[in-house]
């Protein structure tokens, strides 16, 4: 992880996803999608069930990441995805499933 430039264009934001979105394949497939779309960060699962994200890059990137997000992998079902803008310094190389 590297220190982000204060003049870069990437915004950084933290998503909670609720509904059936584990044990559905649904972190497997944001990486690919992140990947796809050249999104940086990382996806976990959480103690109640919900899942969890992180993405940094470009706004379209990142909107566009978030729209995939609303309706996840065929075997999901989302509910809800929350999302705000996250303050930082850091400067994700990739992203990755913790």
């Amino acid at each position: 992880m590297k220190k982000l430039h204060r003049d870069t264009q990437y915004e950084t934001i933290t998503a909670t996803i609720t509904g059936r979105v584990q044990g559905v394949g649904f972190r497997a497939s944001a990486v690919r999608q992140a990947h796809a779309l050249g999104i940086r960060g990382w996806i976990r699962n959480q103690p109640d069930g919900s899942v969890q994200t992180l993405l940094q890059g470009p706004h379209d990137q990142v909107d566009r990441m978030l729209s995939w997000l609303h309706a996840g992998p065929p075997a999901a079902r989302v509910e809800q995805v929350e999302h705000h803008e996250t303050p930082t310094e850091r400067y994700f190389d990739r992203y990755e499933q913790i």
